[in-house]
């Protein structure tokens, strides 16, 4: 029985893709901040076995933690979906919150990546969760787009290191998800138009078939954000930015 440890599990695309792997007989350990929600999500789980790691990945300790336990537990997979954003415009978003986003969304990440793939044996693998807004800016949401860009490039970059010793590592770029990220950040799902949503279960079961065919290092969920991609890059940079400006939660204040 193969082990996995997904962080940000307790809800939304993290819980929906733990789901989906306890059903194909992995060992799931999950991880989240509210052990109210976890210890609710792992009834939600097939199988026996799995567990549940209480932890805010932006304190130190609790990052401690959650790398020890990593170390220790002989994962085979680590997938990291714990990620948060603040819609708003650059300035009228209080410093501290931005640097916590920045804090969770890379520094927390590339600390579980490190502390995984000093121990992973070939057939292991690493998911690192993104955004489609890794190709594109956001206005209203600087720091957000800037952290997964971040990521998708960490990612690849460590595709290509890893890919000889049989360890698989992957940027995963979902679009806009119909989740409790959007409230959490200060918006709503009803701010996107409804053509470029996705529900948690599509992303969720796509990011287990990339999981499962492992060929790209940076995967781009969904036909219509592939589609949109496509279209911006026929556009000049420009262009692209003040789109997204224009369609941004974070700007329609």
């Amino acid at each position: 029985m193969k082990k996995i440890l997904i962080t940000g599990a307790s809800g939304g695309i993290g819980l929906e893709t733990a789901r989906r792997l306890a059903a194909q007989n992995y060992q799931v350990t999950l991880v989240a901040r509210s052990e109210e929600k976890l210890n609710k999500a792992i009834k939600d789980l097939d199988g026996t076995g799995h567990t549940i790691l209480v932890a805010d990945l932006t304190d130190k300790d609790d990052l401690q933690k959650v790398t020890d336990h990593l170390k220790a537990g002989e994962y085979d997979v680590l997938i990291n979906n714990a990620g948060a954003g603040i819609y708003g415009k650059f300035i009228e978003i209080p410093l501290d919150e931005q640097l916590a986003t920045m804090q969770l969304n890379m520094n927390a990440l590339v600390t579980l990546s490190y502390a995984f793939l000093q121990n992973a044996r070939q057939g292991d693998a690493l998911v690192n969760i993104s955004s489609l807004l890794a190709h594109s800016s956001l206005p209203g949401g600087s720091v957000y787009a800037a952290t997964k860009g971040f990521v998708a490039n960490f990612s690849e970059s460590l595709w290509y290191e890893f890919k000889k010793k049989g360890i698989f590592v992957m940027g995963f770029n979902p679009g806009a998800a119909a989740s409790d990220f959007h409230s959490h950040a200060g918006g709503h799902t009803s701010d996107f138009p409804k053509f470029v949503m996705s529900s948690v279960e599509d992303v969720a079961e796509e990011l287990v078939r990339a999981l499962e065919n492992r060929r790209k290092p940076r995967v781009v969920q969904g036909w219509k954000n592939r589609f949109m991609l496509f279209g911006f890059k026929l556009l000049s940079r420009k262009s692209a930015v003040n789109i997204m400006g224009q369609i941004s939660p974070g700007m329609k204040n």
